[in-house]
């Protein structure tokens, strides 16, 4: 622990799980107090209580636009201001396009792309007014190398990918560092659908990785001076062939 993070505020997107909920404890241990924004408000009930005070909780729907646009006042009501922004909440769907089902492809890309870049919308003034801020995507390796058997998933950390390097360049200027981690896979609920075989398999042979490790990535990239920005940082499982 370095408590390098003392005084800043933090809210992360579908911090309820996975990776969310895992840089939310890494930033709470290093001295940060966190927003934990997701829509699930028993479990953020009981995730508040197990972490103690510096972790708050911000109940939101991000497929509602007006609830996702409402999203500043509801972070400072609860921690009084923000530093760092990490558009976390993502959704996955692979498989072929002739055989995938348009309706999933429309909720995932909806909160993938629209919720995220949304997000990001109602937080930057905040940001470029007090000339400082953080602003993080979960992104993925799939951002950056197609990957075959996940065209639509693909396409929208593409679209995250894009947004990323135009607004960074955008909003330097102010003071703010925006960037975006891409993990290869991670043991999340968006490998619920996997077979129990497939999972097995997996992390027998170390192709995937645990949130924990994503979360120290993302450490680092938030504890570099304010003179550097890490835009992209792959984080792979070593036996990956990307």
């Amino acid at each position: 622990m370095t408590n390098s993070m003392n005084g800043k505020v933090a809210a992360i997107t579908g911090a309820a799980s996975g990776i969310g909920l895992a840089c939310a404890k890494k930033l709470i241990d290093e001295g940060a107090t966190v927003v934990l924004v997701d829509r699930a408000e028993d479990r953020l009930k009981t995730l508040c209580d197990e972490l103690g005070d510096r972790a708050r909780m911000v109940v939101v729907d991000l497929l509602d636009g007006p609830q996702v646009s409402g999203l500043l006042p509801r972070i400072l009501e609860v921690a009084g201001r923000l530093d760092i922004f990490h558009a976390n909440a993502g959704a996955y769907v692979g498989g072929a396009v002739a055989e995938g089902d348009p309706d999933a492809w429309d909720r995932m890309l909806n909160l993938n792309i629209n919720a995220a870049f949304r997000s990001v919308h109602a937080v930057l003034p905040h940001m470029i007014a007090q000339k400082s801020g953080d602003i993080l995507f979960t992104s993925s390796v799939a951002g950056v190398v197609p990957v075959v058997w996940e065209p639509i998933y693909t396409a929208s950390k593409f679209a995250v990918q894009a947004f990323v390097h135009t607004t960074r360049r955008q909003v330097s200027q102010h003071g703010i560092r925006v960037g975006a981690v891409l993990p290869g896979p991670v043991v999340t609920a968006l490998l619920d659908d996997w077979p129990k075989e497939k999972m097995d398999e997996a992390l027998a042979n170390g192709s995937l990785m645990q949130p924990q490790e994503v979360a120290e990535a993302v450490f680092f990239m938030l504890s570099r001076p304010r003179n550097v920005v890490i835009r992209d940082l792959v984080i792979l499982p070593n036996s990956v062939d990307l």
